[in-house]
């Protein structure tokens, strides 16, 4: 009777266990979201989430959007425009692979061919995106960076990564190494192709640092932004085929000005991720979308990209600048030259600008000076803010040392005389210099040469005069002069 009681006791713990672990599990998964329906409510509560840049006093308010992070960055200037949890640690998919690209660019020739090995094929998840290209076949790195880009294929990023790093692993190494040396604070790499790792995540504003890296690379720029590309059958891989990128702003599908490419990226976990570059109004813009659902990434970046070129414009500081009036003091001027002009040896970079908000003055602007620059014939910084945002930099450069001085020609007909190209006479100062210098260290040798050989003669002839003096002395000691005997013969003296 003791051990029927007991087995009953214990089974009735195990059926109460039981049921406590599956309810458990049934409200954890319930947690979850498991359905389109689900996913859209958590995009639309995303949207409540605060935007950093919307609390700048004064700064244009940016959109509501579902994405978890979201950052518009001015690519020239670095200068942040929409700010939504910009420093989140995020999964990124497949917008990984604009690391690998970046990489393969800076460490290879597009002619260089990129063999498949077993591991870069078969590694991979099944199902994932892929091209399906077998052991031993190889492609050119250029079809590949064409694979990885348009058609997001994972065992072609696989391979890359062994090309240039000898294994997946060492890649990774240097995809973090890479990342360090952009500035990238909240990024870890653990592979090629984005697929979900725990310890695989960057932030939006570290993707936008990377994407920035990727778009100044023009090669890269044109494949990332093809709609299609054909893969021709060769020798090494005997397939003919056509694959088409997902991204909507680069086939045309979702209609945005400028497009200058972009990439795709999804796994269950990271959600909808897209980074998109347009250029417009001499602005570079670089969106940076993650955790969104589809299709709302690719709205979510037409609707930044509308913010950011109507409310923001760029603002030459040279044209606008009167508080560093480098022209009105004499300490930065040169001598005059030989034209009697007097120019300064720093000035401003005419090239330098911001990205301010149109409804801004430049006046409005804080600035602090900098002199830690290593670039050559840079002196300072010269770095603005509005409200403590960073809006652009200037930079104080020597003066360039050629002058530039046009002269009209005086002849022919008076009525020629705009019509006629003028002459224009290019004085390097320094050169005139050296040659005025030159002439006149000439001039003083041969001066001093003529000195020394007339302090010669001098001397010469003073020596003569002393010896005829003493021979004069000494015939008047004597008695007079000598005459011989012979001359007075005749005479009575």
């Amino acid at each position: 009777m003791y051990f029927y009681r007991s087995g009953r006791i214990k089974a009735l713990l195990f059926s109460f266990l039981y049921i406590f672990l599956f309810l458990s599990a049934s409200l954890s998964v319930c947690a979850e979201p498991v359905t389109t329906e689900d996913f859209q409510a958590e995009a639309e509560a995303r949207k409540s989430l605060p935007v950093q840049t919307n609390e700048i006093e004064n700064w244009p308010v940016g959109p509501s959007i579902g994405a978890q992070s979201a950052i518009l960055l001015e690519a020239n200037t670095g200068v942040i425009l929409y700010a939504k949890n910009i420093d989140e640690k995020l999964y990124p998919a497949s917008t990984t692979k604009l690391m690998t690209c970046l990489l393969a660019a800076e460490n290879s020739k597009m002619d260089e061919i990129v063999t498949f090995s077993h591991d870069a094929v078969f590694s991979i998840e099944p199902g994932s995106s892929n091209i399906g290209m077998d052991q031993n076949q190889s492609m050119p790195m250029e079809e590949c960076l064409y694979g990885i880009l348009v058609a997001s294929a994972n065992e072609v990023a696989n391979a890359v990564a062994e090309h240039i790093a000898g294994s997946m692993d060492a890649f990774a190494v240097m995809m973090n190494e890479k990342a360090d040396e952009l500035g990238c604070k909240n990024t870890h790499f653990a592979n090629a192709h984005g697929l979900h790792d725990d310890n695989h995540y960057t932030s939006a504003y570290d993707l936008a640092l990377i994407a920035r890296a990727f778009f100044q690379n023009d090669h890269l720029s044109k494949i990332g932004n093809t709609a299609s590309h054909h893969f021709e059958a060769t020798d090494t891989q005997p397939d003919d085929f056509i694959k088409r990128n997902k991204h909507l702003l680069i086939t045309g599908e979702i209609p945005c000005e400028g497009i200058k490419g972009g990439k795709t990226g999804f796994t269950s976990l990271s959600r909808q991720t897209l980074v998109t570059c347009a250029e417009q109004n001499g602005m570079k813009l670089i969106c940076v979308i993650m955790k969104e659902e589809s299709p709302e990434q690719f709205y979510d970046t037409t609707k930044l990209f509308e913010y950011g070129f109507n409310n923001f414009s760029v603002v030459n500081v040279k044209e606008n600048e009167t508080n560093y009036s480098i022209q009105n003091s004499n300490f930065f001027n040169t001598s005059n030259d030989i034209f009697g002009n007097s120019n300064p040896i720093l000035a401003l970079n005419p090239d330098s600008y911001l990205i301010m908000p149109k409804t801004t003055a430049f006046h409005e602007l804080d600035s602090v000076i900098s002199y830690d620059t290593e670039e050559e014939n840079e002196v300072a910084l010269i770095n603005y803010y509005y409200h403590d945002s960073y809006v652009g930099t200037a930079t104080v450069d020597l003066a360039k040392e050629t002058a530039v001085y046009e002269f009209t020609e005086n002849s022919g007909e008076a009525g020629d005389l705009g019509t006629k190209e003028p002459n224009i006479i290019i004085i390097n100062i320094k050169t005139v210099l050296f040659i005025v210098l030159a002439i006149a260290f000439v001039l003083i040798a041969i001066c001093m040469i003529r000195s020394v050989i007339n302090n010669y003669n001098f001397l010469n002839n003073s020596k003569t005069i002393r010896r005829s003096s003493r021979r004069q002395r000494r015939k008047n000691r004597k008695g007079g002069p000598h005459f011989p005997s012979s001359r007075f013969n005749g005479f009575d003296l």
